[in-house]
């Protein structure tokens, strides 16, 4: 999906990686990312946003929860959303400050007290029990807890295993019970996904849930909330931050746009954001009728892999299609034109979609490549553990 962005705007990436898989510095199944690219990208992000007047809380779930990562951005963006107690434990102990929490998951009530004294700026509540919760925690600490209020999406627009938020046609009940509840503070909305980069030309565009986002902002100012934010996630990025501000949300939450891996990246190379990560992994055995097998282990099922690289035989060899409900253990590529022009151990390059965090790859850090001089800085697991 990324291939051939990654080799027209960071080829010394590709060849970073490379060298490192040779040498036996890292694994296959291992995600190589470019932290100085990284850095960059959350620069231009946080300009751009300052710029427009927006506030960004940026999230690290598609990169592994890095700590490495997490200290590059933070000194750009300093604030983060969080989807889920973990990455909220792990972005704190790396310096950055709690943003929105409940971003995606709802917070356990067990575990309330503890991520509410880190005092976030907001916490997204989808139903009035979870609301009455965070009340109740923030009163237990002796202050009052700003929520942002997740509304329903559209029909048909939802992600299986997302659902969860307040109807739009329920917004005003919701409010009038959470109006009464002294630990909270309805200070905005929120909605999933907002945004959408068209499957066509890559450009991002509103979806029909930012419309009932904008509609359930309207329905709380009309019951006099004064100051109402409104956080508009998904394809965050130097293309759609100026369309967030002209639909009037106040905050975006960029994911893949630091790693330059928007869909509208894999279309458009000339994006400012730079491709910062390559998927390394080599060739485990051939099979009969001559189609390598690669092994596997971060091959995401929504990733839209193309074709991989294998630098040895200066050849590119298409991806073939998995079930996403079968075991990654391995993914076959087409058969070379030449037999036996790949050989079991060699390395392969591929570049695509990704959420490191549900993979079990090891990710590989790398500095240095904005000067000419790559280094590997450390090797983590998908979940951000030193290894």
């Amino acid at each position: 999906m990324f291939l051939d962005t990654v080799l027209t705007r960071n080829p010394g990436l590709v060849d970073a990686a490379t060298a490192l898989h040779r040498s036996g510095a890292v694994p296959p199944d291992t995600y190589v990312i470019d932290a100085d690219a990284v850095e960059v990208n959350a620069a231009l992000l946080a300009a751009e946003a300052e710029r427009l007047g927006l506030s960004l809380w940026f999230v690290v779930k598609q990169l592994g929860r890095n700590p490495a990562l997490i200290r590059a951005i933070a000194r750009h963006i300093p604030r983060s959303a969080a989807i889920d107690p973990s990455e909220a434990r792990i972005l704190h102990a790396n310096g950055a400050r709690a943003g929105n929490l409940g971003h995606l998951v709802q917070i356990p009530h067990r575990e309330l007290p503890e991520l509410l004294g880190w005092r976030p700026e907001a916490v997204t509540v989808f139903d009035l029990a979870n609301a009455r919760a965070v009340s109740d925690a923030a009163r237990g600490l002796g202050f009052v807890q700003d929520v942002f209020v997740r509304i329903e999406g559209a029909s048909g627009s939802v992600y299986p295993g997302q659902e969860g938020g307040v109807p739009l046609d329920a917004v005003d009940g919701f409010a009038a019970a959470a109006e009464e509840l002294p630990g909270i503070r309805i200070a905005g909305v929120t909605a999933f996904p907002c945004v959408l980069c068209d499957p066509v030309t890559g450009a991002p565009v509103p979806t029909a849930t930012f419309e009932l986002a904008l509609k359930a902002r309207e329905s709380l100012a009309a019951r006099g909330h004064e100051g109402l934010k409104l956080s508009a996630p998904s394809a965050t990025s130097m293309a759609s931050l100026p369309l967030l501000a002209e639909l009037g949300a106040t905050h975006g939450e960029p994911g893949h746009s630091l790693t330059g891996t928007t869909p509208l990246h894999a279309i458009d190379a000339d994006q400012p954001e730079r491709p910062a990560y390559v998927y390394v992994s080599e060739v485990a055995h051939t099979l009969a009728d001559g189609r390598p097998a690669l092994h596997g282990g971060g091959f995401y099922p929504r990733a839209g892999i193309r074709d991989a690289l294998l630098p040895r035989a200066g050849v590119r060899l298409a991806v073939q299609d998995a079930p996403a409900e079968n075991i990654d253990y391995y993914r076959l590529l087409e058969a070379p034109a030449s037999p036996g022009a790949v050989r079991a151990g060699d390395t392969a390059v591929l570049a695509f979609r990704t959420q490191i965090f549900v993979t079990r790859s090891t990710v590989a850090v790398v500095s240095g490549l904005s000067a000419g001089e790559p280094r590997l800085t450390g090797l983590y697991d998908s979940r951000g553990r030193a290894l």
